[in-house]
């Protein structure tokens, strides 16, 4: 099961205690339900995802380099490209700092995952979050692969 809060961010801070790192690519074969291939440095998986906002059943499963490859081909939509910051927040709790690339540039979201609904709920983000975009599904990766993205002034 995956819970996790999603916020849309206009500028990040200087000095974020950045512990990790990660470029992402990752595609999708179907968006309903949510079938994606996924490249997070050198580990390659395919994921399938549960329709859902907040709260989504999740799972994974390891792929060879060549099987990602090849499934690369036959993706729906354009090839997500981002750069995850890691970023501690306190109480146990991590953001992960996307900043995309190409056609999704300068799009920059944060995502905090919860061990349940009750934390998720009663989570209060950080001042230099922006807008939660939580139950908005225009911001799902899957969406973003298949829809123009416009940044509001």
């Amino acid at each position: 099961m995956e819970i996790e809060r999603k916020y849309l961010i206009g500028t990040t801070p200087e000095n974020l205690n950045i512990t990790k790192t990660r470029e992402i690519e990752q595609g999708y074969l179907c968006t309903e339900p949510v079938v994606r291939i996924r490249k997070d440095n050198d580990k390659f998986e395919l994921t399938y995802k549960s329709k859902g906002l907040m709260v989504r059943e999740e799972h994974n499963l390891p792929l060879t380099k060549e099987a990602y490859e090849h499934l690369r081909t036959k993706i729906d939509g354009r090839l997500i490209q981002k750069t995850r910051h890691e970023i501690p927040l306190g109480d146990s709790l991590t953001a992960e700092l996307d900043i995309f690339h190409g056609e999704l540039k300068p799009l920059i979201l944060a995502e905090v995952e919860f061990p349940d609904k009750e934390k998720a709920d009663a989570f209060t983000p950080p001042e230099w979050f922006g807008e939660d975009v939580t139950f908005s599904s225009e911001y799902h990766n899957s969406a973003l692969s298949k829809r123009d993205f416009i940044q509001s002034p």
